[in-house]
């Protein structure tokens, strides 16, 4: 069973655009960097996302870093450990 997409209006009206616009380029209307130029993306970019969309369809257009956390995110003890330093006024 597949998964049902869950995004905002304005994320899939981005993923809409991103469609018309990989659909011209794929009928040669537009050239692959004509495409790029339109969404605003680099020439690279563009083959990535064509890519994804010619293995996994309209689903390859979303981005796929929706609902995961930063990889930069930093650890909650972590965090814990530098207030309680600052409000003791000692450093580590």
């Amino acid at each position: 069973m597949r998964r049902m997409i869950s995004c905002t209006k304005a994320a899939m009206e981005r993923t809409m655009k991103v469609q018309e616009v990989i659909l011209r380029a794929l009928a040669t209307r537009i050239t692959w960097g004509q495409a790029a130029e339109m969404i605003g993306i680099s020439d690279r970019q563009m083959r990535r996302g064509r890519e994804r969309y010619e293995e996994f369809g309209f689903r390859g257009l979303f981005d796929r870093r929706r609902g995961k956390p930063s990889p930069k995110r930093v650890p909650v003890a972590t965090l814990e450990g530098c207030w309680s330093c600052i409000a003791s006024g000692t450093s580590t």
